[in-house]
């Protein structure tokens, strides 16, 4: 079969078909932005401290009741501990006052036997206090993240092999669905058990969308378009999503009306089934020619363009008597230098991922106000998908892959060394990991589907996702980490990122080149090259051309 863009390439670039197709996937990707890290807030624990029942105790025993700790310098409440409620009693009717006639440091405590009153002043509910997920039950929190990053790890292995059978859009509208219905559940569950078989139901459907969405786009748009989708488009609807979060959140404190917030906006995509068409490319690949010219006719009259009386010559030729390629999760490990590439692109995207969501889940410490710090983390986004596109343009993939893991490994060994008087200083640093792991992130997508032959596109990504997932289920605890050392996060960061490098370079390089449309054609790219940035090549690549 020719080249699938040289096929297609009398439809243009940036015609009317590939606007709407530009925009209403794109589009798609909002909800991601904001249902993947709804979790700060949903999951942040306010401050807390014990009940206190009033029968028997005069106001000055109430008010000595909860014995105070020093934090960062400060006396606050204990939140899990509070002085035996009968010998306060006994005090309160003999009259006497705390701290003058009876010494608190000598007496003894217990746990917080009547629950907790949780401070409203900077959410009005979050699941912790509904759940009262801390003191004893503190544990449940950050596994209550990790749950539903392994529903996206599940969701990402089987949409990325369901996408590859059945085809990307009808993967891409069922689990934009999946996220809705479940995450529109969680206000009705009855118990944190409920509410986390639901929360992982949603994990299923949340990236999962985006891997499909991403593939789909890659494969309908070609040339600048495509370059434009892949560094730029799908990035930025991630982005905006993610800072419409903050938003949200703001003006709805309470953990339920801002899932309703969120759920809600994934129902109002169902009608762009009867408007986004299927990959022609994987249609091709399963042998559905007549389909596949269909919707290339299609976008030629939305063109204004003629089609050709064939468009795919050597399809029509050749459909009936040639069988179909189909592939399987398990080609990716048959070939040698193929389960090479697999693994160490598995490693890699564990490693983005594990930084990605570690300083993406920190933000509500860096600053005092956890809606002004999701801001900040949103926002330090754009420029990365912005210098990403740059990359994707001129720089081998490699190269561009091994710099943002030195940026981002230098940026977070140095946050130990910033003096505590500089705090704006230590926070710029985390915005610039956070930056390196955004940029590498986008750059990894456009990698990983350059690399793989239609076939198998989506599986690939689909296993390069769920695998990194595995990352973000750990992330969780990686921030615990602050409990035994507060830089100890950091240093595993990156450390961990500077070991990436060494994977980085023994992959294969795809810069210049078209995407391969079976095993033999991947199995052809060389690894461990230093190809020179202007090198100029006579190629019909798909992902790199002049800008417009």
């Amino acid at each position: 079969m020719r080249d699938y863009d040289s096929s297609v390439a009398f439809l243009g670039t940036w015609g009317r078909f590939q606007l709407v197709v530009f925009f209403l996937l794109c589009s798609t990707i909002l909800p991601n932005g904001t249902g993947s890290f709804s979790l700060v807030f949903i999951t942040d624990t306010p401050q807390h401290r014990c009940q206190i029942p009033e029968a028997n105790l005069s106001h000055e025993w109430q008010q000595a009741a909860v014995p105070l700790k020093v934090v960062d310098g400060q006396l606050q409440p204990n939140g899990c501990r509070r002085y035996r409620l009968d010998l306060l009693r006994n005090f309160s009717v003999n009259g006497l006052l705390p701290g003058r006639d009876v010494n608190l440091s000598s007496l003894e405590q217990e746990d917080c036997a009547d629950g907790w009153v949780y401070s409203t002043e900077v959410y009005q509910s979050t699941v912790v206090s509904q759940f009262d997920l801390v003191c004893s039950q503190h544990w449940k929190q950050p596994l209550t993240a990790t749950i539903f990053f392994l529903g996206v790890l599940v969701g990402s292995f089987f949409s990325g092999v369901l996408a590859d059978r059945f085809g990307r859009k009808p993967v891409l509208f069922a689990t934009l669905i999946i996220q809705a219905v479940f995450s529109l559940a969680q206000i009705a569950a009855p118990s944190w058990e409920v509410f986390c078989l639901l929360l992982f139901c949603s994990g299923l459907g949340n990236i999962s969308n985006y891997v499909s969405c991403y593939v789909l786009g890659t494969e309908i748009l070609t040339g600048n378009a495509r370059v434009a989708y892949a560094s730029t488009g799908v990035c930025l609807g991630f982005a905006f999503g993610y800072m419409t979060l903050p938003l949200f959140a703001y003006f709805l404190r309470s953990w339920k009306m801002l899932t309703l917030a969120i759920a809600l906006p994934g129902f109002f995509y169902i009608p762009l089934w009867w408007i986004l068409p299927e990959s022609p490319m994987w249609l091709l690949s399963q042998g559905r020619v007549t389909e596949a010219e269909a919707i290339v006719r299609k976008a030629a009259k939305m063109n204004r363009v003629v089609a050709p009386e064939k468009i795919f010559l050597d399809s029509m030729s050749h459909s009936e008597e040639r069988p179909v390629e189909r592939y399987n999760v398990l080609d990716l490990l048959k070939n040698r230098s193929v389960a090479i590439t697999t693994i160490l692109l598995c490693w890699v995207w564990f490693a983005l991922s594990l930084c990605y969501y570690g300083l993406s889940l920190n933000t509500s410490q860096l600053h005092s106000d956890p809606y002004i710090s999701c801001f900040l983390s949103a926002v330090v986004e754009v420029p990365a998908y912005a210098s990403c596109s740059l990359a994707i343009r001129y720089l081998p993939r490699r190269l561009a892959v091994v710099a943002v893991f030195i940026t981002m490994g230098l940026a977070l060994f140095s946050i130990q060394l910033v003096p505590q008087s500089i705090l704006g200083l230590a926070v710029a640093l985390e915005m610039l990991g956070k930056f390196g792991a955004t940029a590498g992130t986008s750059l990894l997508f456009a990698f990983t589907a350059e690399l793989y032959p239609t076939g198998l596109r989506n599986t690939a990504s689909g296993i390069c996702v769920m695998v990194s997932r595995t990352g973000s289920c750990i992330a969780p605890f990686v921030v615990q980490l602050n409990i035994f050392f507060k830089y100890l996060p950091y240093i595993t960061l990156g450390a961990l990122a500077m070991l990436s490098i060494l994977a980085t370079i023994f992959l294969p390089e795809s810069f210049r080149s078209p995407l391969p449309e079976s095993l033999q054609q991947m199995q052809k790219r060389k690894s461990v090259t230093c190809p020179s940035v202007f090198r100029r090549k006579i190629s019909k690549s798909v992902v790199i051309e002049s800008p417009l």
